[in-house]
């Protein structure tokens, strides 16, 4: 018990704010795959693992509505304009008070439930650690990223749309790679060339 009380007070926020500006006039989040739109599967991923929060820009009735009948905390993002980082600021701001907080963006198809477990894993094996993050099987890093909570304050400062890896490259010696068995830890769909090699590797 004392293990799933640790992964319950762990929210997952699902970063779904962006634009979809380079799917040319598409909607990644709602596109479907096997018939149920992206952004509910991978939601849907998270919430097998703890409380997930979704952060959604003030325009996002198509991406809301993907979310009807799930356990989900909706975050409104005022400043999801100014990029990624924008987002975060919103999202993590809102947050209710925990141990640590896990991030994942919403347009990676492959990352399962079980990676998103395993970086909690990771904490309770580390727990010397401030980040713990998914990673190639080459060692390369990419997401889910769980971070500690004293990192949260430093998330109110982020600017452009490079998100949060200013603050992980001044903690590289205290990250854990929790390394995947391929590539889908930087697999993410945001062009439609992307989409259609996804498709066709499947």
């Amino acid at each position: 018990m004392a293990n799933r009380d640790k992964i319950e007070n762990i929210p997952i926020v699902v970063l779904a704010a962006g634009a979809a500006s380079r799917m040319r006039g598409a909607d990644k989040l709602t596109a479907l795959i096997d018939g149920e739109p992206l952004l509910r599967i991978v939601v849907g991923r998270a919430a097998s693992v703890g409380p997930v929060h979704v952060a959604l820009h003030h325009n996002a009735q198509a991406r809301r509505a993907t979310l009807d009948g799930l356990a989900v905390t909706v975050l409104q993002t005022p400043n999801a304009a100014d990029g990624l980082s924008g987002t975060m600021r919103d999202a993590i701001a809102q947050l209710p008070a925990c141990p640590a907080f896990m991030i994942i963006l919403a347009d990676m198809p492959d990352i399962t439930g079980a990676d998103m477990q395993s970086l909690i894993d990771a904490r309770n094996t580390r727990p010397d650690a401030l980040t713990w993050r998914g990673a190639t099987a080459e060692g390369l890093p990419g997401h889910p990223i769980l971070c500690d909570a004293s990192l949260r304050p430093k998330f109110a400062h982020l600017t452009g749309d490079s998100g949060g890896s200013e603050i992980m490259k001044t903690f590289t010696d205290q990250t854990v790679l929790v390394r995947f068995s391929d590539d889908r830890a930087r697999l993410d769909l945001d062009t439609p060339e992307a989409w259609a090699a996804w498709r066709a590797a499947r």
